[in-house]
């Protein structure tokens, strides 16, 4: 029985457990929800996850919420993208809630913002106070691949995987690669890494089916 993922191609949230799934080697399939008309906040979702969230990972009895929970269940259970050590596994989690703190959050919201709303009701100021806040968040990451490849050990982790969801997306928010020439060569490692998937080809739903 394979891993059912609930998600939809336009979360960044979403494509960090998909990738991890992809790149894990466990057998897996997404269930697209439907989340612009609302599935998520359906009483039947909310069974599934009261939190009203994507994404949601079932397998077989186990069900979970929040893409970091489901990266360390994944890497965890594949014995793949989790580190080498337990001093490797702590740093990957500070990477983790970094992440989910200085720069998901904040890319998220802009991107949602600037491209999902109607132009005339974007917010100019606090899209301008999001990108500001980016901008730190864009250094921290560039200054720390500065010297290494990948953000813990010697190879890719699900460290990685949180850390570059936004950033593969095509929609603007603020971030231009070619600013941040240790993010950009890191990207790159990212999508050359065997496996790997855009979002758009990885989960089903994005902006071209809403067109």
């Amino acid at each position: 029985m394979s891993i059912k993922l609930h998600c939809f191609g336009e979360s960044g949230n979403a494509y960090k457990a998909a990738l991890t799934l992809e790149l894990s080697g466990l057998a897996w399939e997404p269930v697209f929800v439907d989340f612009f008309n609302g599935e998520s906040r359906s009483p039947e979702f909310r069974d599934l996850n009261p939190m009203g969230e994507v994404p949601v990972m079932v397998d077989g009895d186990i069900t979970l919420s929040q893409s970091g929970v489901i990266q360390d269940y994944v890497s965890s259970k594949s014995g793949k993208l989790g580190g080498r050590s337990a001093a490797e596994r702590r740093e990957i989690l500070r990477w983790q809630f970094w992440d989910n703190h200085k720069m998901s959050s904040p890319a998220g919201m802009t991107r949602f913002l600037m491209n999902f709303l109607p132009e005339d009701k974007r917010p100019a100021e606090v899209i301008a106070f999001t990108q500001a806040r980016l901008k730190t968040a864009y250094k921290t990451l560039d200054d720390a691949l500065a010297n290494r490849d990948w953000l813990v050990g010697d190879i890719l982790t699900i460290a990685d995987i949180s850390c570059c969801s936004y950033l593969f997306y095509p929609e603007p928010f603020g971030f231009n690669r070619p600013d941040w020439p240790h993010i950009d060569a890191w990207l790159t490692r990212i999508s050359d890494t065997p496996g790997w998937k855009h979002p758009y080809d990885l989960m089903p739903g994005s902006p071209a089916d809403r067109t």
